[in-house]
This record gives structure tokens, C-alpha cells and sequence, in this order.
């Protein structure tokens, strides 16, 4: 099977057909983990040669496979990772389409033939004679590919983040568990009450307890904090998801940073939020370090690991000239954690579920400026707006009965 398309068996039908993670007859094999030229040249410490790296998820059905491999969505299902350029997955698409060939052609030379000018068009790919789209679609949300401008935003590289379907949640091994129609009528007070559930920590898969509590940001709203700790390995994870619904507008924070005290400033992200830094050419997309209730501290302190940890900027796959360039942008953030540089800080999120603290309130704080705004049609349809309706569909409904 090749990681592009699925041979249709039916003659007469289309040839190739699309694969996606509600496909339950084809299963991924494993990818080549070295770029095939540098492979065939046996300097494995040689940089991987073709444009971006890639880091593709892929799914043990079975539940069988090495367990310390993978990040495990369920204790039943484990998934492995592979490390691979976009040239080596190419390779690998074609090697699996030619190894069949012979057979073909000795059983229907017409399909043999169609393969073969597809394989011609992958080979092309490898040129970049022209611009072409390479699309990873990851339910788990553990794929990777790299940003060769890091720190900076990639044009050419969009990563879009959504809501698994029920069949997905079923393949991964998510299944729903059974809730108590009673427990509702039970909880009086939810703000005085932390619940607890059951989890499995996101770093060593060991059961772990989750806390979550609803909290009255003031001057604000009311947000659900989520905190877990891993007593296995010591792992802490703290997520914040907005008590409300998307405001009406977009709400665009801008702090201009101007003295050490404004690190103890409380900062709301959602996951809709985006985060800009000018002065470091800097700009963190929504759904980035998920949704997350700190201070600009630890905000900072979160983006510099996010970038100074990234796995393509270590060992044998980074360059001296882009460890350097990371290098200056981890010294530029603590400069302005310490006061010592100033710098504007944006906080953008279309859903308008952000906040950053007025430390005059409720007095008009000189050094922050909060902004509405009218969304986009693209800001609604990644938000999901555009197809949502919350009048008239009850007409709709009974007239198509």
C-alpha cells in the first residue's frame, strides 16, 4: 500500500481513491525515517535533504506494538512515530506502488499502465518543478511537520486543528463513558466544588486524577480550569476552557511591556487565541499551547520551551545558523522577562474568550489598549460559524418532513 492512494480492484472504476482516518480497510505502513538519497549514500549524519521534515503518527490497531513508542490516546492503543522528510515519503509511495508492477502487467497491462504514468507524476513531486499541496491529516493530533523559518510564521505552512468525529474518537479508542443522569441534580454549587475523573498522563500513559473547577476570572467571566499531576513521573498539565460562548466580536489585547512587575500580570489564552511579539518577529497561532490561565511569565516561559525544545532544532537534524538564530530569540524573551528590553505584546483571538489583567482596574491601565472587532468570513469559518444557525432551521426541518 503506498501513503498517497489505495489500488481500486474494480475494473472499471476509478484507480485511486483518497485515504482518511475513517478508512477502516487500509492501515499506514511504517515510513522510511531517513531521506532516501542520504540513506543511499550510508552518512546518516548528513542533513536530511528534502525542503521540511516530518514527524507522521501511526496507528497499531492492534494494540500490540512497542508501547514505549508512542503518545497513548487509550491504555488499548498504542502508536508508534516515524521521523521522515517529504522527500522519504514520496520514496516510499513509490517503492510500494512499483513493487506490485510486474504481477500487474502480466494481469491487466491497461492498469499496470495507469500506475506507471502515476508513478512518473510522484517522481516529479521530488523536483518541485511546480507548487504542490502535501496534506497531513491526524485525528490524534500527534503529527508534526517542520517550520524551517522557526521562530518566525511559515507562509506556505497552515495547521488546522478540529473536532474528531464519533468514528474517529472509535478508531483512536476514545469511547464515551457512561454518565449519571442524577449526578446534575446532585452538584448545588459547581464554583465551590472541584470534580475529579480519571485519566492517563500525556507523557507516561500511567493513570493519573484530573482536577476541574469553574472560576470567576474578575472583570471577565467565568472559565473551567482543568490541572492534572502525574505522581509516576512528575508531569503537570493545566488547561483552561472558556465557561462561555463565542462573544460577538473579536478581541485584540495589545500590553506594551515596560517594567519587570508586568510579569505577575494574569493572562487568559483560549485556544482560539494567537500571540504576537514585533519586536522578535514572533507569532504563535491559535491552538498553540492549547488554552492556558497563568501569568506573562509563565506565558513567556512556555513559548521559549515551546521553541528552545523543538525536537528539529537538536542533534543531527539542525543547523549551526538555525540553532544560533533560536539561540538569540531564547535571550531576546528572558531580556524581556528580566526588564531589560521592551517589547509590545498582542494577545488576537477572533472567539474574544482572552484576557489580560488591567492592574488598575477599574481605572484605565496607560500601557494596555483593548480592541473589538468585527471577524472575517475566514476567522467564522475556522470558528465554525459560517454553517451555524440558530434561527429558522425549525421551519426548515418540518418543511423537508
Amino acid at each position: 500500500m503506498s501513503a498517497i492512494g489505495a489500488l481500486e480492484p474494480v475494473r472499471g472504476g476509478p484507480l485511486f481513491r483518497p485515504l482518511s482516518a475513517e478508512d477502516e480497510e487500509q492501515q499506514p505502513d511504517e515510513i522510511e525515517s531517513l531521506c532516501m538519497s542520504c540513506y543511499r549514500s550510508r552518512d546518516h549524519r548528513q542533513l536530511l535533504c528534502l525542503r521540511q521534515l516530518c514527524l507522521v503518527q501511526q496507528r497499531d490497531p492492534v494494540g500490540g506494538a512497542d508501547p514505549g513508542a508512542g503518545g497513548a490516546l487509550h491504555p488499548r492503543r498504542y502508536c508508534t512515530a516515524a521521523l521522515t522528510t517529504i522527500e522519504g515519503i514520496i520514496d516510499r509511495a513509490v517503492a510500494g506502488l512499483e513493487q506490485d508492477q510486474p504481477v500487474r502487467r502480466a494481469a491487466d497491462k491497461c492498469v499496470a499502465g495507469k500506475i506507471d504514468e502515476f508513478i512518473v507524476k510522484l517522481k516529479q513531486l521530488k523536483e518541485v518543478d511546480s507548487s504542490f499541496t502535501f496534506i497531513i491529516d491526524d485525528p490524534s493530533g500527534n503529527s508534526f511537520v517542520e517550520n524551517p523559518r522557526a521562530p518566525q510564521k511559515d507562509d506556505a505552512l497552515v495547521v488546522t486543528h478540529y473536532s474528531r468525529t464519533a468514528q474517529q474518537d472509535a478508531m483512536l479508542g476514545l469511547e464515551a463513558e457512561e454518565t449519571d443522569e442524577n449526578s446534575a441534580d446532585s452538584v448545588e454549587d459547581l464554583r465551590n466544588e472541584v470534580l475529579q475523573f480519571n485519566t492517563n498522563c500525556p507523557e507516561c500513559n500511567a493513570p493519573a486524577n484530573t482536577n476541574m473547577k469553574l472560576v470567576q476570572i474578575p472583570h471577565f467571566k467565568e472559565v473551567v480550569i482543568m490541572a492534572t499531576n502525574c505522581e509516576a513521573c512528575g508531569h503537570r498539565t493545566n488547561e483552561v476552557k472558556s465557561g462561555g460562548a463565542i462573544e460577538p466580536l473579536g478581541t485584540r489585547i495589545t500590553l506594551h511591556v515596560t517594567d519587570p512587575s508586568d510579569m505577575t500580570r494574569d493572562i487568559l489564552k483560549s485556544e482560539t487565541c494567537s500571540v504576537e511579539i514585533p519586536e522578535l518577529e514572533f507569532e504563535l497561532g491559535m491552538g498553540a499551547l492549547g488554552g492556558k490561565f497563568t501569568t506573562l511569565e509563565g506565558l513567556l516561559k512556555d513559548i521559549r520551551d515551546l521553541i528552545m525544545k523543538n525536537p528539529f532544532t537538536l542533534g543531527d537534524s539542525s543547523t549551526p545558523s538555525r540553532v544560533e538564530k533560536l539561540q538569540e530569540f531564547g535571550r531576546k524573551v528572558y531580556q524581556i522577562m528580566e526588564g531589560h528590553m521592551e517589547a509590545h505584546f498582542i494577545l488576537d483571538d477572533p472567539a474574544g474568550n482572552s484576557y489580560l489583567q488591567n492592574v488598575y482596574a477599574p481605572e484605565e491601565d496607560p500601557e494596555l489598549k483593548v480592541e473589538h472587532y468585527e471577524r472575517t468570513f475566514a476567522q467564522n469559518e475556522e470558528l465554525g460559524l459560517n454553517d451555524m444557525r440558530t434561527e429558522g432551521y425549525e421551519t426548515e426541518l418540518t418543511s423537508e418532513r
